[in-house]
């Protein structure tokens, strides 16, 4: 990992740490006008509290690189203090407040593999597989023609999560969801 990026090293995805505050370059353009210098005109993610701003960088400047690390952990279980997580390299324990996991808490199942983003050490955010398979809880039931429509009907997950399924899922059918936007993938087979 480099300590500082130059503009010319700028990609998708890399973390930089701008007055303090880790962020990740969402999109970014190099621009050489036909009059005066090149800059770099970029979108960053602010890794703490997920806004994007956007920031013009001038040819030749060098921006610190963030302090960030990955680490594999295991989902535990949720109590008053928050989510518990297990590194499964060295057993060590933390706990991530409700408010740093957000909307995601609702596809956490105990013992699921994440990706836990630190910080200078600090936990900031999780990130859950792309997909995950949950079982359907309570839905509607299917009536005899709900298919030809295509139509969907709201389900509440194993979770406490609520998706859009087809007609034809019932209760107790376990679901392949995309946690980026909350949607139904297929259903699948036992």
């Amino acid at each position: 990992m480099a300590s500082v990026y130059p503009t010319n090293e700028f990609k998708k995805n890399v973390k930089l740490e701008i007055d303090n505050i880790p962020y990740s370059i969402v999109e970014f353009q190099h621009v050489s006008p036909g009059k005066g210098s090149a800059f770099t005109r970029t979108k960053l993610k602010n890794l703490l509290n997920g806004n994007v701003i956007e920031r013009t960088f001038k040819s030749g400047d060098r921006v610190p690189a963030a302090n960030v690390e990955m680490k594999e952990m295991q989902f535990l279980f949720k109590d008053n203090n928050g989510f518990n997580f297990m590194n499964s390299e060295n057993y060590e324990q933390i706990v991530i407040s409700v408010e740093q996991i957000g909307e995601q808490s609702n596809f956490m199942m105990d013992n699921m593999s994440v990706q836990v983003l630190f910080y200078n050490d600090k936990p900031i955010t999780v990130d859950l597989p792309t997909f995950v398979e949950l079982t359907v809880a309570e839905t509607a039931p299917a009536f005899k023609g709900d298919t030809v429509t295509g139509g969907t009907k709201p389900a509440k997950l194993e979770t406490g999560a609520m998706v859009n399924v087809p007609f034809h899922i019932s209760e107790g059918d376990k679901i392949r969801v995309d946690t980026r936007d909350s949607s139904y993938v297929e259903k699948v087979n036992k």
